[in-house]
């Protein structure tokens, strides 16, 4: 199954990652630890493998994909000598890697978007695309009467406003051109009710948001285990210093409250109850692409016996990410190819704030995943094993 990744945000740091991860399981040169989807649980002949993905992307910075390589290599993010040995696809994905478009209103835009997709289709043969949103987090955008349903933002979109952020006028030309879209940053993306509807008109799935990579992550398996004891949580603080394209992002209050907001779900939603405390997070440019968490937990046992828990996270943001969005690729490929539609819950073990999924139990998230996934193998010829 030939299946095209589109980027959005393709030379940062995460979608250089996932480029040159990909085209290193394709080359033989790397194996795929972090790769869920290779999992026993998971893999199988639903998924597309490795060899079909084809990279393409929109970005609005410049710098070409192989300085972009270089400089993560230079930093630790990703191995040197995959660089030095990928020159000729590296400079393959470069040129199919597209400049964010331009255009005096935001249909005119949408449109161009629908384009570059459609070419990159039809040029390279592909079964579908998967569009999946890597850039920069966005702050929430003010309402408008055109989110309501696809008609009014079909009408509002022609006019000078600027109706849609750019992960959701991305989304929108995504399903206009029959791609299913993957958001994996905490920003709008299909989450208004007129992108919602539009996607079940044209029986597209989609998926997001906000990939989970570190601290919420640990959070995610911890809450379960105090919420199962009868533990009572009295507070839960934590700091997040991080560097890189992200980090300087965040440094804007509005995109800063709009990743806190998405960190801090997990807690109540598992809990039941929201205990003291919450989540900061600092921009410190010398951390590079590497990030540090430092959380306390403070919560009581039988008797109202007061204790305390603290954890560390230390991880790089891109080396994390990319597998998660190379699986979140195959995975939703493989749902659009089995008839899908509309937000796809089971794939919310790879999120912060997930859409439509019940639970933020790590856990009770990855039994579902498996369940998906074993039900997308079932309906495919077994002997067509295309594993990666």
């Amino acid at each position: 199954m030939r299946t095209g990744v589109w980027l959005v945000g393709a030379r940062g740091s995460v979608a250089t990652t996932s480029i040159v991860g990909g085209l290193a399981l394709r080359a033989g040169l790397a194996g795929p630890t972090g790769c869920v989807t290779e999992l026993p649980e998971l893999r199988g002949p639903a998924l597309p493998s490795f060899a079909d993905l084809v990279f393409g992307g929109h970005d609005v910075a410049t710098t070409p994909l192989c300085k972009r390589a270089e400089a993560l290599a230079d930093s630790g993010v990703i191995p040197g000598r995959l660089v030095t040995a990928l020159p000729d696809e590296l400079a393959a994905v470069e040129q199919e890697l597209r400049p964010a478009p331009v255009g005096s209103t935001q249909a005119d835009r949408a449109a161009a978007v629908v384009r570059d997709l459609t070419a990159f289709r039809d040029r390279h043969g592909l079964d579908r695309v998967v569009v999946v949103n890597v850039s920069a987090t966005e702050p929430a955008p003010a309402p408008h009467p055109g989110h309501a349903d696809p008609d009014a933002l079909r009408a509002a979109l022609t006019g000078p406003d600027e109706v849609l952020p750019p992960s959701s006028l991305y989304g929108y030309a995504a399903l206009l051109a029959g791609c299913p879209y993957v958001d994996f940053t905490p920003s709008t993306g299909l989450r208004l009710p007129a992108l919602a509807a539009l996607a079940e008109q044209l029986r597209l799935p989609y998926a997001g948001h906000d990939g989970k990579t570190g601290e919420t992550l640990v959070k995610s398996v911890l809450a379960p285990m105090f919420a199962m004891r009868n533990l009572a949580v009295r507070s839960w603080s934590g700091v997040n210093l991080l560097g890189g394209g992200d980090g300087a992002t965040l440094a804007d209050p509005a995109a800063n409250a709009a990743k806190v907001q998405s960190k801090q779900r997990v807690l109540g939603e598992t809990l039941g109850y929201v205990p003291q405390g919450g989540t900061r997070i600092e921009y410190v440019e010398e951390l590079g692409d590497f990030k540090t968490a430092w959380d306390l937990i403070t919560f009581a046992g039988f008797l109202g016996t007061g204790m305390r828990m603290e954890f560390t996270w230390h991880g790089c943001d891109s080396a994390l990410a990319a597998p998660l969005v190379l699986d979140l690729a195959r995975l939703t490929a493989a749902a659009h190819a089995a008839g899908h539609v509309g937000p796809l819950a089971e794939l919310g073990f790879f999120f912060k704030d997930p859409l439509g999924t019940p639970t933020h139990s790590l856990a009770e998230q990855w039994a579902r995943l498996a369940d998906f996934t074993r039900g997308l193998h079932e309906g495919v010829d077994g002997s067509d094993d295309n594993v990666g």
